[in-house]
């Protein structure tokens, strides 16, 4: 009997060591936006250069940095144990995740690509170029928790 009630919090513990992780590397993901577009700004204005496609590929990157360190920190005090209900809920909200990443990617390739052919807009395509940089980094931590959570 005694076993038998050890088990689910064993699961339980893995799926919240997976989901720390799924923090952590979401947080490492905006702290390093944030000085990567940081020091994009920095250069920019050390060599006074005027290039439309590095300010909004850095104001992306600085932007979501921002938001994903919130959305990292509001995650990181909400961590619990979960039972099967919840980490059922958890996995299918991860894949609407994945599905949204991917639709940022795309969101981030049209502007990018639509920049370029229609008005040739370089600040459109650096802000595409971010746009589609956030979305691949967030499909790949997303893809981690994923993988760790279906097992």
């Amino acid at each position: 009997m005694l076993v038998a009630a050890s088990i689910p919090s064993v699961w339980a513990d893995t799926v919240l060591s997976a989901e720390r992780q799924y923090v952590a590397r979401l947080l490492a993901w905006a702290a390093l936006s944030i000085i990567a577009a940081t020091a994009i700004a920095v250069v920019l204005a050390a060599r006074h250069i005027k290039s439309p496609v590095l300010k909004h590929f850095a104001v992306q990157l600085g932007g979501w940095g921002f938001v994903l360190g919130l959305v990292g920190a509001m995650a990181w005090h909400g961590l619990h144990l979960r039972d099967l209900a919840g980490a059922t809920r958890l996995e299918r909200a991860t894949w609407m995740r994945v599905g949204f990443d991917v639709g940022v990617i795309g969101m981030g390739a049209v502007l990018a690509a639509s920049s370029r052919w229609f008005g040739r807009n370089m600040a459109g395509m650096g802000a595409g170029a971010g746009l589609a940089v956030q979305g691949a980094a967030l499909l790949v931590i997303d893809l981690q928790l994923v993988s760790a959570v279906s097992r």
